[in-house]
């Protein structure tokens, strides 16, 4: 049951991921599978970690058409440094948490656009960096939402 809903948050933050938005919005939308996967490693880090990183990052680069690979090496390396820090990021405070959040992403979206300067497809300006603010500023209600759900079907 665990790994059900473990897994149902995943797809859940796919499919807020691939919701259309209005042209002027897009730049904004938050990485809805980057926060979840953050909650997760925070939460369990025994049960969620680098492959289930790599893992959700191969669905993304599928739901996105992207180079394949590209998320999922984004995914594991941001589950990798949200497994060093889960200790410390457990002990902050919600707003806390959302910037160091907003930092993980951050690093994520520059890996992103790195990956995509290799490819000859980046962006020109620094608003790909506008979803790391979206994610910062709706983490601490994400992270209330997933904590009730974590408690209400115990998963440990």
């Amino acid at each position: 049951m665990p790994s059900l809903i473990i897994s149902l948050s995943f797809l859940f933050a796919l499919l807020l991921s691939a919701m259309p938005l209005p042209d002027r919005l897009l730049w904004f939308q938050p990485e809805w599978v980057s926060m979840v996967l953050i909650y997760w490693c925070i939460a369990l880090p025994n049960r969620v970690g680098v492959f289930s990183g790599f893992f959700v990052g191969l669905c993304v680069d599928l739901l996105e058409g992207a180079l394949l690979g590209q998320n999922a090496l984004i995914s594991a390396v941001l589950a990798a440094l949200s497994l060093q820090l889960y200790q410390r990021l457990r002990n902050y405070g919600a707003w806390q948490q959302a910037m160091m959040v907003g930092v993980l992403i951050g690093i994520s979206l520059m890996i992103a656009q790195w990956i995509q300067n290799l490819t000859g497809v980046a962006a020109d300006t620094i608003a790909f960096m506008l979803p790391a603010l979206t994610s910062t500023i709706l983490w601490p209600w994400l992270f209330i939402a997933m904590r009730t759900i974590r408690r209400r079907f115990q998963i440990r």
